[in-house]
């Protein structure tokens, strides 16, 4: 008997290199052939046709007659619009002395995600990723810093609840604390920040909700959109699929009334009819108004999407769970959710690219996202009569947040794939 093992031989030369990937991949048959031929006409046909035009872009022009005066009859773009227009795209009509705010806003938020989305960097990372939204809101729209903090405590106070009282009961521990915070929220986040801002004033120049818009606005609602729908739509998930029936029966309705109605009808509705339903003198931002419109509509079908990785788990791992003496909630953080959110990783992704690329909607509602701006820069005396070019740049920065989220999908995908190691 053998007692070496023998070593792998050396791959034969005509099973590698470029021609036989061209052979296998682009030849591989008379219909592959077909289509390959076709698609690189296509391609040639296309690059040919818009090649010229690409390449005869301009950029320094502060109008379109003058664009056109520097073309001179031949086919170009022009760029100028986007270098004169470009601080109006990204933060709308954002007082232009106050631009670094949401510019350290957007690099902070790469800082907050970073623990998140990859595991190279230290745990303790994630607290400020927890303190960032409050961060973000405090630098965008300015006002006393000290609202944000009470928010927070709100939290604290819920977390301190929910020690006192989980000894007894945890569904018990869970209202009080439920409603320790809300109670705190109501009644005491405001006067403890005007009283703290008194003494201590932490506050920066206010900016109003509606002098926010372009990239900035559609940033703002669909990372929060993002961010909030995911944990919503597991607790939907998960209500959809519990065995008491108020909490199965009030998650389906939620579900399949938010999935039944447009995201459009929605939006009017957070617009026109919100307020009718407040007490009078209100004042409910109307951005507020929104992403908690885009959240719920955006949990419902988040939901869906992992109520599907849970129903792909065969019933031993639930069996398994149970053997182990876990309960429901260590059943699920430890077992259940980590499979089925690995399952559900291209739907969730989909769902987040969805989400913002909806964004745009909010234009018929009265919000200067990007395309709203684009049609106000046409109606410019100046620019009037552009199109391709405005709309172009737009789809591009579009493109490039949404590739970004498909390509962090597929690297995720390929880290958690531990099957078959």
């Amino acid at each position: 008997m053998r007692q070496e093992l023998v070593l792998p031989s050396a791959r034969p030369v005509g099973q590698d290199g470029p021609l036989r990937w061209i052979r296998k991949n682009l030849f591989d048959g008379w219909l592959s052939t077909l289509l390959t031929v076709a698609s690189v006409t296509a391609i040639g046909w296309l690059a040919m046709a818009v090649a010229p035009w690409l390449g005869n872009s301009i950029w320094n022009a502060n109008s379109l007659t003058e664009c056109r005066q520097l073309l001179n009859g031949a086919p170009g773009a022009c760029w100028g619009v986007i270098r004169d227009r470009w601080p109006q795209l990204l933060f709308g009509f954002y007082p232009a002395q106050l631009y670094w705010r949401p510019v350290l806003a957007f690099a902070l938020l790469f800082a907050a995600l970073a623990p998140v989305l990859f595991r190279f960097l230290p745990s303790r990372a994630l607290w400020f990723s927890a303190a960032y939204p409050g961060i973000a809101c405090w630098l965008i729209w300015g006002g006393s810093a000290w609202f944000q903090i009470a928010v927070y405590l709100g939290f604290a106070v819920a977390a301190g609840l929910f020690a006192s009282t989980a000894r007894i009961n945890r569904g018990f521990g869970v209202s009080i604390a439920s409603l320790g915070a809300a109670l705190w929220w109501i009644y005491a986040a405001q006067p403890f920040s005007s009283a703290a801002n008194a003494v201590i004033p932490i506050a920066l120049e206010a900016v109003p909700s509606r002098e926010i818009g372009g990239f900035l606005l559609s940033i703002i609602i669909g990372v929060t959109g993002i961010a909030m729908s995911l944990p919503l739509g597991i607790l939907l998930a998960l209500g959809r699929r519990s065995s008491l029936p108020l909490i199965q029966m009030l998650s389906v309705v939620f579900i399949e009334f938010i999935r039944g109605v447009p995201l459009i009808t929605l939006l009017f509705t957070a617009s026109l009819l919100l307020n009718y339903f407040l007490p009078p003198g209100t004042n409910f931002d109307l951005v507020l108004r929104v992403v908690i419109m885009v959240t719920l509509f955006a949990s419902a079908y988040m939901a869906e999407v992992i109520r599907g990785g849970l129903a792909g788990l065969p019933r031993g791992q639930y069996e398994a769970a149970e053997a182990l003496g876990l309960d429901y909630w260590k059943a699920q953080r430890l077992i259940i959710l980590p499979q089925a959110l690995k399952i559900s990783i291209p739907g969730i992704v989909n769902t987040f690219i969805g989400l913002f690329k909806d964004t745009t909607l909010v234009m018929f509602i009265g919000l200067l996202d990007p395309i709203a701006l684009a049609a106000a820069i046409r109606a410019n005396t100046e620019w009037q009569g552009i199109y391709w070019d405005l709309f172009i740049f737009i789809a591009a920065v579009f493109f490039i947040f949404c590739f970004g989220m498909s390509r962090y999908s597929m690297y995720l995908e390929r880290r958690l794939k531990t099957d078959h190691r």
